[in-house]
């Protein structure tokens, strides 16, 4: 039997019996000779977690993560060799092209050559292999998604007798980093469709009118590729209150990016336009109006369940060894996503650290991430001193009832 059969039949028995330790143990030696470092070392970070003191394991372990010894540097080429090929071109000029292109000819004074791309943008349609179920937690958050976004859209049938229309997008707002982008693309996974992500950058030009046409263009790439998911990311930044903004130019985005949305000639059947932001008080009123960004999602930090399935996933492949995960997750309520994964980052640095100083390989331990937490702290307080006062001062019509709902939970209001 090869040795890629042999890897492929004992993955298959491992994952049948999870906990057998040396058949595991025996795959990531397999695995570690085949040059597949990186699942060796999952694992084997598998198997020191089920056998802390495993001696096998623990030196697969080392052999994986240690540096990469490195190659001998190589020749250097011979004196003359490129006086050699230069004359060789010469000789054969009429029977092979140049090696290098020719610099292009400088134009008249005041020509500006021309730059590939200028011309129509494209932009590209990408196929999300995730769904909803890949998102830890956030159940709530879940079920609303369901309820205004995608039963309506698997059900045409039940969505035609109950004339509930598919007009609109729906607009999530929270703190930073807490998972609105990864949101989107678990929808666009969960309805099969294309997903399109758009942010400022990619529309804004310096010239008069090619803003709105990137605008224009980034919608029609939607339409042709439909069903898709449009995903208008930092949407303030986009679509922001045009009665704050002194500049002309930006003015005419925000009014293109409503006769996108909602235009008379703009037909968006197939088109599910979803937009994230951490501010939504800036979003310019208009766009906010039925048939525009009409729903709207609060994403909070993850809940207990997120913290654990984030954390999780930033260990995954890392050298693990007696990890309380549930003390993690205890430790770190109403910190963001991005919060997690910089504790994982700090953690791993700490005990890599001491591996340097030492010059004995060691694991991931939980010392490593209470160091850590002394050391990272929840970054959304800056976001929920603004959020207490939009909830507090800004709230005459009930559209921060929800917000209002999470600062009362931690008694911020």
């Amino acid at each position: 039997m090869s040795d890629e059969a042999l890897i492929s039949s004992l993955t298959v028995a491992v994952a049948a019996s999870p906990t057998d330790v040396p058949l595991r143990v025996h795959l990531a030696g397999l695995l570690l000779t085949a040059g597949r470092s990186a699942e060796a070392i999952g694992h084997a970070a598998v198997a020191l977690q089920h056998d802390p003191t495993h001696p096998e394991a623990q030196l697969l372990m080392r052999r994986a993560i240690a540096p990469p010894a490195v190659p001998a540097e190589a020749d250097a080429p011979p004196a003359g060799i490129e006086d050699r090929f230069d004359g060789l071109a010469a000789e054969l000029a009429d029977v092979f092209p140049p090696r290098f292109a020719a610099e292009p000819a400088a134009g008249p004074v005041g020509h500006v050559q021309p730059v590939a791309g200028d011309a129509d943008r494209m932009f590209d349609v990408e196929r999300v292999a995730l769904s909803l179920a890949d998102v830890g937690g956030m159940v709530e958050v879940k079920q609303r998604l369901e309820l205004a976004f995608l039963a309506p859209m698997r059900n045409p049938q039940l969505r035609a007798m109950y004339g509930k229309s598919l007009r609109g997008g729906l607009l999530m707002y929270g703190p930073p980093g807490c998972g609105k982008t990864h949101l989107a693309r678990a929808v666009a996974g969960e309805l099969g469709a294309g997903f399109i992500s758009l942010t400022i950058v990619d529309v804004l030009d310096m010239w008069i009118g090619s803003s709105e046409k990137s605008l224009h263009e980034v919608f029609q790439q939607a339409r042709r590729n439909a069903p898709c998911v449009l995903f208008l990311d930092e949407i303030d930044a986009l679509g922001g209150k045009r009665s704050k903004i002194n500049s002309h130019g930006m003015r005419t985005v925000v009014n293109q990016l409503l006769a996108e949305l909602d235009g008379a000639d703009s037909d968006n059947d197939g088109v599910f336009v979803l937009a994230a932001t951490n501010a939504p008080w800036d979003v310019d009123a208009a766009l906010r109006r039925p048939g525009r960004l009409d729903r709207t999602l609060l994403v909070l930090p993850p809940d207990g369940p997120a913290r654990s399935a984030i954390l999780e996933y930033h260990l995954r492949g890392r050298p693990i060894a007696n990890i309380d995960l549930a003390r993690l997750v205890a430790a770190t309520e109403h910190f963001s996503g991005a919060d997690l994964a910089h504790v994982c980052d700090t953690a791993a640095e700490y005990a890599m650290h001491d591996s340097i100083t030492s010059g004995e390989v060691r694991m991931i331990e939980q010392r490593d991430f209470e160091r850590a937490l002394g050391e990272v702290r929840s970054s959304i307080t800056p976001w929920l001193d603004t959020a207490r006062n939009v909830a507090l001062f800004a709230n005459p019509d009930g559209a921060y009832d929800e917000l209002a709902k999470y600062l009362k939970s931690r008694k911020m209001l």
